[in-house]
């Protein structure tokens, strides 16, 4: 069995996903070609990336960058785009099979949204791009006839364990968390937690930011959003429970009882190949899990009182509208805020709830809504805290 030759363009390609992926591509061999790579400011990344990996063009979100990669590629015959219509020309090129995005945050939705307009599959490791703008994402899908297909392991799992199965005889799925690196304080040492201390997490290797969301337990809150719309089903539907073996990535229990888990090492590979070569599975040179090695494998509540992130991401998917989207700025604005010591990392959680006590939400968003609901909620979560 052989994997159709696939054209594949990377949004984000010198971040850790996009990296990844890369390696995918390198392992997969001629049964993927690289359309365009992408980034934000990383040239001399993106120029390294270039030399090895030939793709056909490259797009970089700031001007800036786009001078230096000139300069430092100046062999490179292929487009060289620039600004977020260059990402989008990327994104929506015609030449498109694939489009794994695999941006940070909220810069992921117009480039996605683009890939989406064109058909493409979208191998989706941008999580806030259905956060914030979930409704609008999948409508835009249906119409376009664009496949979603999750990237986030835990996500990826739950793909895997639905294959085969009728989805109306789905009871609920349980997302697993590893519970982060401070599983076990409590509310005065959560207090005095470092960026540094919040950056180490247990299990997974991943970047700075959804390393602090990971710790906050906010990615596992925006986690639930994502499994909303990627599986439509409600918030009463959906349930975390701390696992901190991270063995297994997610499970679906089902009306006659019956539960489905995916299992394996954490790595970030396996989520990635299966979203490129979906619905097939290849081999992949990765870790396998010794069962006996392991000896036993634990689960816990999530406490949403000590990790009241959660508690915001179900609040404000049962609420809708642009309420979503507003706390993923906020959340943008409250991390970057810790990560330079000018917030607490309990004061991330307040930071949120503070900025949706100074918004109206929009209950049916368009795009351009959503866009709106961004930018203001950056301007007063940023307003807040300055203040």
């Amino acid at each position: 069995m052989s994997l159709a030759p696939r054209s594949l363009t990377i949004l984000g390609s010198t971040g850790s996903i996009g990296t990844q992926t890369l390696d995918i591509v390198e392992r997969l061999g001629d049964a993927i070609s690289l359309n365009f790579i992408t980034c934000n400011t990383k040239a001399s990344e993106l120029a390294a990336q270039v030399r090895r990996y030939k793709p056909r063009g490259v797009a970089l979100r700031e001007e800036e960058a786009w001078r230096t990669f000139k300069q430092l590629c100046p062999e490179f015959t292929g487009p060289v785009l620039c600004g977020e219509e260059g990402l989008c020309e990327a994104a929506g090129h015609e030449g498109n099979d694939v489009v794994m995005s695999a941006m940070v945050g909220f810069s992921g939705v117009v480039p996605t949204m683009a890939a989406i307009q064109r058909g493409c599959v979208i191998g989706l490791a941008n999580k806030e791009t259905l956060v914030s703008a979930g409704a609008v994402i999948t409508a835009a899908a249906k119409e376009h006839g664009a496949q979603i297909i999750a990237v986030d392991s835990e996500h990826s799992a739950i793909l895997q364990c639905l294959v085969g199965e009728d989805v109306s005889t789905i009871e609920k799925i349980i997302i697993t968390a590893s519970g982060g690196p401070f599983r076990s304080f409590d509310h005065d040492a959560l207090r005095t937690v470092t960026a540094a201390q919040a950056l180490r997490h247990p299990n997974w290797t991943m970047g700075a930011k959804i390393t602090i969301d990971s710790a906050t337990l906010m990615n596992k809150g925006f986690e639930v959003i994502e499994a909303r719309w990627l599986f439509d089903l409600p918030a009463e539907k959906i349930d975390v429970v701390v696992h901190p073996q991270s063995i297994i990535h997610s499970m679906v229990q089902f009306t006659d009882g019956s539960m489905k888990s995916q299992m394996g090492v954490p790595s970030m590979l396996v989520p990635i190949q299966y979203a490129l070569s979906f619905p097939t599975r290849y081999p992949l040179d990765v870790a396998r899990v010794d069962l006996a090695a392991l000896g036993s494998l634990t689960f816990e509540h999530a406490d949403v009182d000590r990790f009241p992130c959660l508690r915001i991401a179900y609040d404000v998917l049962r609420t809708g509208g642009t309420t979503p989207c507003i706390v993923n700025a906020a959340n943008e604005v409250a991390v970057a805020g810790f990560l330079r010591g000018d917030i607490s990392f309990v004061g991330i959680p307040a930071l949120l709830e503070r900025t949706l006590e100074h918004m109206k939400s929009v209950d049916q968003p368009s795009l351009s809504d959503i866009l709106d609901a961004d930018s203001e909620a950056r301007r007063i979560s940023t307003s807040l805290l300055n203040a």
